[in-house]
């Protein structure tokens, strides 16, 4: 049950939302707003929007209080951010990426076997959904640009499975938190695919707040996002998340991303 909102005589924190997973659960980010704002005992603007750019363009005009970003926005804009809270998904801070094709094309064993096919991207600032395998490729003494014969971008995970379900992508390298989370709710889309690898672990995506939030305002969140496992309506929330919980995270989770990220420097 969403707690009662009150009335606020404070302004309202902007909060900018990017995880595709959440862009579809449109009663999930209703419950979540009203948690936060039950907690904070403010108001809270949920802000989304329909690429990780626009709102890294936001978080550095300073026009968001905080965002839940992808990993990659976040080692980007590093210098410009603070670390509020991780995520714990099977109680761990981290996730992989997870290389799907087409059910039909389950003999793909590697991404090597898809030269010259068709393959999909997420967002040009995702690490899962666009970084990873054209690192992979970049080890493999491959050129990215040139390995496949065409690529496209959904700027959503969900959409990017759906494009690997419905053959419009031949290969597709997926947020694994969105893929199992889409799994456990949808598997008949999910079940149009077939799962080839997983990558190493990365730090998963966090909370994040600029340098300019007032300092009450960055406690206050990170407390109640910490807090979340510690009474019913936060555990329940967490449930339709799909985590089990938050913890306060150090940014070294993040030092293999910004390796990756310097083997495309000056691109």
């Amino acid at each position: 049950m969403t707690p009662a909102r009150p009335a606020f005589p404070a302004s309202a924190l902007r909060v900018g939302m990017t995880p595709a997973f959440l862009h579809t659960q449109y009663g999930l980010l209703a419950k979540w707003r009203g948690y936060m704002e039950a907690k904070l005992k403010r108001p809270v603007e949920i802000v989304q929007r329909d690429s990780y750019r626009e709102t890294m363009d936001l978080l550095q005009l300073e026009q968001l209080d905080f965002a839940w970003v992808c990993s990659y926005p976040y080692v980007y804009l590093r210098k410009q951010l603070r670390l509020v809270a991780v995520p714990l998904y099977l109680g761990r801070p981290v996730y992989r990426a997870y290389l799907i094709v087409p059910k039909n094309s389950s003999h793909i064993r590697s991404l090597l076997q898809l030269r010259g096919k068709v393959f999909g991207y997420a967002d040009p600032y995702s690490l899962t959904g666009h970084l990873v395998p054209r690192y992979q490729l970049r080890k493999m003494g491959e050129d990215p640009e040139k390995f496949f014969s065409k690529t496209f971008f959904t700027y959503s995970h969900v959409k990017l499975i759906h494009a690997v379900a419905d053959g419009l992508a031949q290969g597709a390298s997926v947020d694994g938190y969105v893929f199992d989370s889409l799994n456990a709710l949808k598997p008949e889309i999910t079940g149009r695919t077939h799962p080839v690898s997983q990558s190493q672990e990365f730090g998963f995506p966090p909370f994040v707040a600029p340098l300019g939030v007032a300092e009450e305002a960055f406690a206050s969140v990170q407390n109640m996002l910490i807090g979340m496992r510690q009474d019913r309506q936060g555990n329940a929330l967490l449930q339709d998340l799909n985590l089990n919980g938050f913890i306060q995270g150090v940014p070294s989770l993040y030092d293999e991303v910004a390796d990756m990220m310097r083997a495309f420097a000056g691109e």
